[in-house]
Protein backbone atom coordinates (compact mmCIF):
# COMPACT_ATOMS: atom_id res chain seq x y z
CA UNK A 1 0.00 0.00 0.00
CA UNK A 2 1.14 3.38 -0.93
CA UNK A 3 2.43 5.66 2.42
CA UNK A 4 2.69 9.10 1.42
CA UNK A 5 4.85 11.08 4.19
CA UNK A 6 3.08 13.86 5.59
CA UNK A 7 6.47 15.85 6.72
CA UNK A 8 4.49 19.01 8.10
CA UNK A 9 1.87 17.01 10.39
CA UNK A 10 4.05 14.68 11.10
CA UNK A 11 6.79 16.96 12.64
CA UNK A 12 3.81 18.82 14.58
CA UNK A 13 2.80 15.39 16.37
CA UNK A 14 6.48 14.36 17.23
CA UNK A 15 6.84 18.27 18.75
CA UNK A 16 3.86 17.48 20.94
CA UNK A 17 4.66 14.10 22.17
CA UNK A 18 4.41 14.01 25.92
CA UNK A 19 3.25 17.81 26.64
CA UNK A 20 0.66 18.11 28.84
CA UNK A 21 -1.49 19.45 26.18
CA UNK A 22 -4.53 17.70 24.28
CA UNK A 23 -3.26 17.22 20.13
CA UNK A 24 -6.86 17.97 18.22
CA UNK A 25 -6.59 16.75 14.13
CA UNK A 26 -9.27 17.89 11.82
CA UNK A 27 -10.13 17.52 8.41
CA UNK A 28 -12.30 17.02 6.14
CA UNK A 29 -12.54 13.16 5.23
CA UNK A 30 -10.56 11.23 3.86
CA UNK A 31 -7.52 13.76 3.49
CA UNK A 32 -4.85 11.00 5.76
CA UNK A 33 -6.24 11.58 9.67
CA UNK A 34 -5.94 8.10 10.15
CA UNK A 35 -3.09 7.11 8.34
CA UNK A 36 -1.10 10.26 10.27
CA UNK A 37 -2.38 8.46 13.26
CA UNK A 38 -0.87 5.36 11.86
CA UNK A 39 2.34 6.06 10.80
CA UNK A 40 3.02 8.48 14.21
CA UNK A 41 2.31 5.15 16.12
CA UNK A 42 5.11 3.24 14.38
CA UNK A 43 6.97 6.16 14.93
CA UNK A 44 6.68 6.05 18.30
CA UNK A 45 6.98 2.25 18.49
CA UNK A 46 10.41 2.70 16.58
CA UNK A 47 11.36 5.64 19.58
CA UNK A 48 10.99 2.91 22.20
CA UNK A 49 7.41 3.22 22.92
CA UNK A 50 6.00 -0.45 24.31
CA UNK A 51 2.96 -1.15 21.47
CA UNK A 52 0.88 -2.26 24.52
CA UNK A 53 1.57 1.66 25.97
CA UNK A 54 -0.58 2.53 23.10
CA UNK A 55 -4.57 2.74 23.07
CA UNK A 56 -5.94 3.09 19.27
CA UNK A 57 -10.21 3.66 19.16
CA UNK A 58 -11.70 4.56 15.37
CA UNK A 59 -15.03 4.68 15.84
CA UNK A 60 -16.08 4.47 12.56
CA UNK A 61 -15.53 0.84 12.49
CA UNK A 62 -18.44 -1.56 14.08
CA UNK A 63 -16.66 -3.29 16.36
CA UNK A 64 -16.15 -0.14 18.39
CA UNK A 65 -19.70 0.69 18.41
CA UNK A 66 -20.71 0.07 21.95
CA UNK A 67 -17.76 2.41 22.85
CA UNK A 68 -19.91 5.13 21.62
CA UNK A 69 -21.56 5.43 24.75
CA UNK A 70 -19.16 8.00 26.77
CA UNK A 71 -19.47 5.73 30.34
CA UNK A 72 -18.47 2.84 28.64
CA UNK A 73 -15.75 4.39 26.76
CA UNK A 74 -14.49 5.88 29.94
CA UNK A 75 -14.13 3.00 32.00
CA UNK A 76 -12.80 1.24 29.11
CA UNK A 77 -9.76 3.56 28.67
CA UNK A 78 -9.61 3.45 32.55
CA UNK A 79 -8.87 -0.15 32.21
CA UNK A 80 -5.61 0.59 30.44
CA UNK A 81 -3.87 3.24 32.13
CA UNK A 82 -0.99 2.85 33.71
CA UNK A 83 -0.43 5.68 36.31
CA UNK A 84 3.45 4.72 36.27
CA UNK A 85 4.21 4.94 32.64
CA UNK A 86 3.34 6.63 29.72
CA UNK A 87 0.13 5.68 28.11
CA UNK A 88 -0.65 7.27 24.12
CA UNK A 89 -4.47 7.28 23.76
CA UNK A 90 -5.56 7.91 19.87
CA UNK A 91 -9.37 8.78 19.71
CA UNK A 92 -10.21 8.63 16.08
CA UNK A 93 -13.48 10.24 14.54
CA UNK A 94 -13.92 11.14 17.96
CA UNK A 95 -17.63 13.07 17.28
CA UNK A 96 -19.63 9.75 16.87
CA UNK A 97 -19.71 9.43 20.85
CA UNK A 98 -21.81 11.98 22.17
CA UNK A 99 -20.66 14.16 24.87
CA UNK A 100 -17.53 12.88 24.03
CA UNK A 101 -15.85 16.33 25.72
CA UNK A 102 -16.62 14.71 29.52
CA UNK A 103 -14.30 11.61 28.51
CA UNK A 104 -11.16 13.85 26.86
CA UNK A 105 -11.36 16.12 29.86
CA UNK A 106 -11.24 13.30 32.39
CA UNK A 107 -8.48 11.49 30.84
CA UNK A 108 -6.54 14.85 30.30
CA UNK A 109 -6.21 15.47 33.84
CA UNK A 110 -5.10 12.06 34.68
CA UNK A 111 -1.01 11.88 35.26
CA UNK A 112 1.25 10.11 32.33
CA UNK A 113 -1.61 9.90 29.59
CA UNK A 114 -1.02 11.96 26.36
CA UNK A 115 -4.33 12.39 23.97
CA UNK A 116 -4.87 12.72 20.39
CA UNK A 117 -7.89 12.98 18.86
CA UNK A 118 -9.39 13.47 15.74
CA UNK A 119 -12.37 14.71 13.74
CA UNK A 120 -14.01 15.18 10.32
CA UNK A 121 -15.71 18.79 10.67
CA UNK A 122 -15.01 22.17 12.10
CA UNK A 123 -17.84 21.86 14.67
CA UNK A 124 -16.86 18.98 16.78
CA UNK A 125 -14.47 21.33 18.20
CA UNK A 126 -17.38 23.85 19.26
CA UNK A 127 -19.20 24.73 21.53
CA UNK A 128 -19.04 22.87 25.18
CA UNK A 129 -15.50 20.81 24.35
CA UNK A 130 -13.73 24.44 23.54
CA UNK A 131 -14.86 25.82 26.15
CA UNK A 132 -13.89 23.08 28.29
CA UNK A 133 -10.82 22.74 27.30
CA UNK A 134 -9.96 26.41 26.59
CA UNK A 135 -5.96 26.55 26.66
CA UNK A 136 -5.63 22.44 26.95
CA UNK A 137 -5.50 21.67 23.80
CA UNK A 138 -3.67 22.70 20.18
CA UNK A 139 -5.67 22.39 17.18
CA UNK A 140 -3.70 20.61 13.81
CA UNK A 141 -6.06 21.74 10.85
CA UNK A 142 -5.44 18.94 8.08
CA UNK A 143 -5.95 19.35 4.27
CA UNK A 144 -5.54 16.51 1.57
CA UNK A 145 -1.61 16.55 -0.11
CA UNK A 146 -0.33 19.28 -0.92
CA UNK A 147 1.32 19.26 -4.63
CA UNK A 148 4.51 18.40 -3.11
CA UNK A 149 3.42 15.77 -1.33
CA UNK A 150 1.63 14.47 -4.28
CA UNK A 151 4.46 14.52 -6.47
CA UNK A 152 6.69 12.56 -3.49
CA UNK A 153 4.06 9.88 -4.15
CA UNK A 154 3.99 9.92 -7.72
CA UNK A 155 8.05 8.99 -7.71
CA UNK A 156 7.11 6.46 -5.60
CA UNK A 157 4.65 5.00 -8.31
CA UNK A 158 6.33 5.64 -11.50
CA UNK A 159 10.12 5.09 -12.24
CA UNK A 160 9.59 7.11 -15.51
CA UNK A 161 10.19 10.76 -15.44
CA UNK A 162 7.23 13.34 -15.41
CA UNK A 163 7.19 16.99 -15.66
CA UNK A 164 5.89 18.99 -13.03
CA UNK A 165 3.01 20.68 -15.52
CA UNK A 166 2.21 17.23 -16.04
CA UNK A 167 1.94 16.14 -12.09
CA UNK A 168 -0.20 19.16 -11.98
CA UNK A 169 -2.81 18.51 -14.54
CA UNK A 170 -3.44 15.29 -13.02
CA UNK A 171 -3.50 16.87 -9.03
CA UNK A 172 -6.29 18.67 -10.33
CA UNK A 173 -7.87 16.53 -12.48
CA UNK A 174 -7.89 13.49 -10.36
CA UNK A 175 -7.18 15.15 -6.53
CA UNK A 176 -6.00 15.27 -4.14
CA UNK A 177 -7.78 12.85 -1.59
CA UNK A 178 -4.32 10.82 -0.70
CA UNK A 179 -6.08 7.31 -1.74
CA UNK A 180 -6.99 8.39 -5.40
CA UNK A 181 -3.04 8.54 -5.65
CA UNK A 182 -3.53 4.53 -5.65
CA UNK A 183 -6.08 4.65 -8.64
CA UNK A 184 -4.00 6.95 -10.94
CA UNK A 185 -4.81 6.52 -14.40
CA UNK A 186 -8.21 4.62 -14.11
CA UNK A 187 -10.55 7.38 -14.29
CA UNK A 188 -13.74 5.64 -13.19
CA UNK A 189 -12.57 4.13 -10.31
CA UNK A 190 -11.91 7.97 -9.35
CA UNK A 191 -14.91 9.05 -10.26
CA UNK A 192 -16.90 6.65 -7.85
CA UNK A 193 -13.79 6.94 -5.11
CA UNK A 194 -14.80 10.85 -5.12
CA UNK A 195 -18.31 10.56 -5.84
CA UNK A 196 -18.25 8.17 -2.04
CA UNK A 197 -16.24 11.46 -0.83
CA UNK A 198 -19.26 14.08 -2.14
CA UNK A 199 -21.94 12.08 -0.70
CA UNK A 200 -20.20 11.15 2.64
CA UNK A 201 -19.49 14.78 3.64
CA UNK A 202 -23.09 15.90 2.17
CA UNK A 203 -25.09 13.14 3.97
CA UNK A 204 -23.47 12.72 6.93
CA UNK A 205 -21.56 16.39 7.70
CA UNK A 206 -24.46 18.44 6.05
CA UNK A 207 -27.72 17.29 5.81
CA UNK A 208 -27.98 15.67 8.77
CA UNK A 209 -26.71 17.87 10.83
CA UNK A 210 -28.49 20.74 9.74
CA UNK A 211 -31.95 18.22 9.08
CA UNK A 212 -31.53 19.61 5.78
CA UNK A 213 -34.97 18.41 3.44
CA UNK A 214 -34.50 19.89 -0.06
CA UNK A 215 -31.29 18.37 -1.16
CA UNK A 216 -31.37 19.23 -4.45
CA UNK A 217 -31.90 22.87 -3.38
CA UNK A 218 -28.47 22.50 -1.37
CA UNK A 219 -26.62 20.35 -4.32
CA UNK A 220 -27.33 23.93 -6.26
CA UNK A 221 -25.58 26.17 -3.63
CA UNK A 222 -22.80 23.94 -4.14
CA UNK A 223 -22.59 23.72 -7.51
CA UNK A 224 -23.26 27.56 -8.07
CA UNK A 225 -20.25 28.14 -5.43
CA UNK A 226 -18.00 25.51 -6.37
CA UNK A 227 -18.46 27.44 -9.76
CA UNK A 228 -17.50 30.67 -8.75
CA UNK A 229 -14.44 29.86 -6.61
CA UNK A 230 -12.00 32.97 -6.67
CA UNK A 231 -14.99 35.32 -7.03
CA UNK A 232 -16.14 38.14 -4.76
CA UNK A 233 -19.48 36.49 -3.43
CA UNK A 234 -22.38 37.38 -0.20
CA UNK A 235 -24.96 34.83 0.69
CA UNK A 236 -27.72 37.91 -0.77
CA UNK A 237 -25.67 37.75 -4.03
CA UNK A 238 -25.94 33.80 -4.19
CA UNK A 239 -29.58 33.73 -2.94
CA UNK A 240 -30.49 36.76 -6.01
CA UNK A 241 -28.74 35.07 -8.39
CA UNK A 242 -30.30 31.82 -8.11
CA UNK A 243 -33.28 33.11 -7.84
CA UNK A 244 -33.48 35.03 -11.20
CA UNK A 245 -32.03 31.82 -12.63
CA UNK A 246 -35.05 29.96 -11.37
CA UNK A 247 -34.09 28.56 -8.39
CA UNK A 248 -35.69 30.02 -5.66
CA UNK A 249 -33.80 30.35 -2.29
CA UNK A 250 -33.62 33.03 0.54
CA UNK A 251 -30.68 34.82 2.04
CA UNK A 252 -31.02 32.82 5.46
CA UNK A 253 -31.02 29.68 3.77
CA UNK A 254 -27.93 30.15 1.54
CA UNK A 255 -26.20 31.37 4.67
CA UNK A 256 -27.10 28.30 7.02
CA UNK A 257 -25.72 25.97 3.63
CA UNK A 258 -22.91 27.84 3.65
CA UNK A 259 -21.77 27.02 7.19
CA UNK A 260 -22.40 23.61 7.03
CA UNK A 261 -20.52 23.26 3.81
CA UNK A 262 -17.67 25.16 5.48
CA UNK A 263 -18.22 23.00 8.88
CA UNK A 264 -17.65 19.71 6.88
CA UNK A 265 -14.64 21.50 5.51
CA UNK A 266 -15.01 20.80 2.00
CA UNK A 267 -15.54 24.52 1.55
CA UNK A 268 -12.93 27.17 2.78
CA UNK A 269 -13.84 31.02 3.13
CA UNK A 270 -11.21 33.72 2.96
CA UNK A 271 -12.63 37.15 3.97
CA UNK A 272 -11.36 40.63 2.38
CA UNK A 273 -8.36 43.01 4.19
CA UNK A 274 -8.35 46.44 3.63
CA UNK A 275 -4.80 47.20 2.72
CA UNK A 276 -4.92 50.83 3.41
CA UNK A 277 -7.07 50.76 6.47
CA UNK A 278 -5.93 47.64 8.16
CA UNK A 279 -9.22 46.21 9.48
CA UNK A 280 -11.28 43.16 8.51
CA UNK A 281 -14.13 43.88 6.39
CA UNK A 282 -17.51 42.21 6.73
CA UNK A 283 -18.87 41.90 3.82
CA UNK A 284 -18.24 40.40 0.91
CA UNK A 285 -15.96 36.48 0.75
CA UNK A 286 -14.09 34.39 -1.63
CA UNK A 287 -14.56 30.78 -1.54
CA UNK A 288 -12.49 27.52 -2.01
CA UNK A 289 -12.70 23.93 -2.55
CA UNK A 290 -11.02 20.95 -0.45
CA UNK A 291 -10.11 19.61 -3.17
CA UNK A 292 -10.50 20.49 -7.21
CA UNK A 293 -10.67 17.10 -8.21
CA UNK A 294 -13.75 17.21 -5.97
CA UNK A 295 -14.98 20.12 -8.02
CA UNK A 296 -14.17 18.50 -11.30
CA UNK A 297 -16.14 15.19 -10.55
CA UNK A 298 -19.02 17.60 -9.74
CA UNK A 299 -19.13 20.30 -12.36
CA UNK A 300 -17.09 18.49 -15.07
CA UNK A 301 -13.72 19.34 -16.81
CA UNK A 302 -15.65 21.83 -19.21
CA UNK A 303 -15.37 24.49 -15.51
CA UNK A 304 -11.62 24.18 -16.13
CA UNK A 305 -11.14 27.58 -15.09
CA UNK A 306 -7.07 27.33 -14.49
CA UNK A 307 -6.94 30.82 -13.63
CA UNK A 308 -9.43 30.07 -10.42
CA UNK A 309 -7.97 26.37 -10.03
CA UNK A 310 -4.98 27.90 -9.82
CA UNK A 311 -5.82 30.29 -7.31
CA UNK A 312 -7.66 27.71 -5.26
CA UNK A 313 -4.27 25.59 -4.96
CA UNK A 314 -2.32 28.17 -4.11
CA UNK A 315 -5.28 29.43 -1.38
CA UNK A 316 -4.94 26.09 0.22
CA UNK A 317 -1.40 25.78 0.10
CA UNK A 318 -0.95 28.94 2.22
CA UNK A 319 -3.35 28.19 4.64
CA UNK A 320 -0.67 25.21 5.03
CA UNK A 321 2.31 27.68 5.36
CA UNK A 322 0.46 30.66 7.10
CA UNK A 323 -2.40 31.28 10.36
CA UNK A 324 -4.26 33.60 8.39
CA UNK A 325 -5.13 34.14 4.55
CA UNK A 326 -7.13 36.87 3.74
CA UNK A 327 -8.02 38.71 -0.04
CA UNK A 328 -6.55 42.20 0.22
CA UNK A 329 -8.79 44.79 -0.66
CA UNK A 330 -7.90 48.29 -2.29
CA UNK A 331 -9.50 51.15 -3.44
CA UNK A 332 -10.45 50.16 -7.28
CA UNK A 333 -8.61 46.92 -7.49
CA UNK A 334 -7.61 43.57 -5.38
CA UNK A 335 -4.88 41.21 -4.33
CA UNK A 336 -5.21 37.69 -4.69
CA UNK A 337 -4.05 37.14 -0.88
CA UNK A 338 -2.79 39.20 2.08
CA UNK A 339 -1.09 36.44 5.02
CA UNK A 340 -0.06 37.26 7.73
CA UNK A 341 1.82 35.22 10.88
CA UNK A 342 4.62 36.16 13.63
CA UNK A 343 7.30 37.28 10.65
CA UNK A 344 4.49 39.81 9.43
CA UNK A 345 2.65 40.28 6.14
CA UNK A 346 3.26 39.10 2.46
CA UNK A 347 1.50 39.57 -0.82
CA UNK A 348 0.33 37.31 -2.90
CA UNK A 349 -0.88 38.04 -6.93
CA UNK A 350 -1.98 34.69 -8.85
CA UNK A 351 -2.46 34.33 -12.47
CA UNK A 352 -2.12 31.27 -15.03
CA UNK A 353 -0.46 33.35 -17.11
CA UNK A 354 1.71 37.02 -17.57
CA UNK A 355 3.10 36.24 -20.66
CA UNK A 356 0.75 39.08 -22.87
CA UNK A 357 2.52 42.49 -21.50
CA UNK A 358 -1.36 44.15 -20.77
CA UNK A 359 -2.15 41.18 -18.54
CA UNK A 360 1.33 41.27 -16.52
CA UNK A 361 0.69 45.06 -15.96
CA UNK A 362 -2.87 44.28 -14.99
CA UNK A 363 -1.54 41.66 -12.49
CA UNK A 364 1.13 43.75 -11.08
CA UNK A 365 -0.85 46.98 -10.73
CA UNK A 366 -2.63 46.03 -6.98
CA UNK A 367 0.52 44.67 -5.56
CA UNK A 368 2.23 48.12 -7.00
CA UNK A 369 -0.66 50.18 -4.82
CA UNK A 370 0.14 48.41 -1.46
CA UNK A 371 2.61 51.17 -0.74
CA UNK A 372 4.31 49.17 1.86
CA UNK A 373 7.91 47.10 1.97
CA UNK A 374 6.33 43.87 2.76
CA UNK A 375 7.28 40.73 0.25
CA UNK A 376 5.37 40.55 -3.02
CA UNK A 377 4.67 37.51 -4.88
CA UNK A 378 3.49 37.19 -8.79
CA UNK A 379 3.04 33.41 -9.09
CA UNK A 380 1.88 32.38 -12.26
CA UNK A 381 2.20 28.39 -14.72
CA UNK A 382 4.70 30.30 -16.80
CA UNK A 383 8.16 29.15 -16.66
CA UNK A 384 9.58 32.56 -18.97
CA UNK A 385 9.84 35.17 -16.60
CA UNK A 386 10.31 32.61 -13.37
CA UNK A 387 12.60 34.98 -10.87
CA UNK A 388 12.33 38.35 -12.73
CA UNK A 389 11.93 41.24 -10.20
CA UNK A 390 9.25 43.52 -11.35
CA UNK A 391 10.17 46.99 -8.90
CA UNK A 392 10.58 44.64 -6.01
CA UNK A 393 7.66 42.18 -6.92
CA UNK A 394 9.40 39.11 -7.37
CA UNK A 395 7.57 37.06 -9.90
CA UNK A 396 7.80 33.18 -9.27
CA UNK A 397 6.60 29.93 -11.49
CA UNK A 398 3.58 28.62 -8.82
CA UNK A 399 4.57 24.68 -9.20
CA UNK A 400 8.35 25.25 -8.06
CA UNK A 401 6.83 27.29 -5.44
Amino acid sequence: MLRIERPTYMDFLQRSKDRPIIKVVSGVRRCGKSTLFEMYREWLVSNGVNPDRIVSINFEELEVEHLRDYKILHEHLLSRLDPDRMTYVFLDEIQHVDQFEKVVDSLHVKRNVDMYITGSNAWFMSGDLATLLTGRYVELKMLPLSFSEYCAGREQLSDEPETLNARYADYCSQSSFPYAMQLHGNRKDIQEYLAGIYNSILLKDVVARLRISDVMMLESVIRFVFHNIGNLLSTTKIANTMTSEGRKIDQKTVEKYLRGLMDSLMLHQAGRFDIKGKQYLATLEKYYVADIGLRQYLLGPAHADQGHILENVVYLELLRRFEHVHVGHLPGGEVDFVVQNASGIQYYQVAASVLDTRTLQRELAPLEKTMDHYPKYLLTLDEIGSGTTHNGIVQMNALAW
